[in-house]
């Protein structure tokens, strides 16, 4: 299962998207909605999401189960 974290950055510029399962750990986002990133790159794992507020406080939970489908496919 991979797990993510999304937090805002101290600068107040944008967010850090942190996880294992991303090659350097750690991505930054310009854009408000980095939640897009790891429901793309999960679609064949179960994830789940976890965003925090700046206070570091837990506000939302994303859950994905897995679910690897190949278009045409019989």
């Amino acid at each position: 299962m991979h797990v993510y974290e999304i937090r805002p950055r101290k600068d107040k510029c944008g967010a850090d998207l942190i996880s294992d399962a991303l090659p350097f750990g750690r991505l930054w986002y310009s854009e408000p909605n980095a939640i897009g990133y790891p429901k793309f790159f999960s679609r064949s794992h179960d994830a789940v999401i976890r965003v925090y507020d700046a206070a570091g406080n837990l506000i939302e939970t994303h859950e994905h189960a897995g679910e690897f489908k190949v278009c045409g496919a019989a």
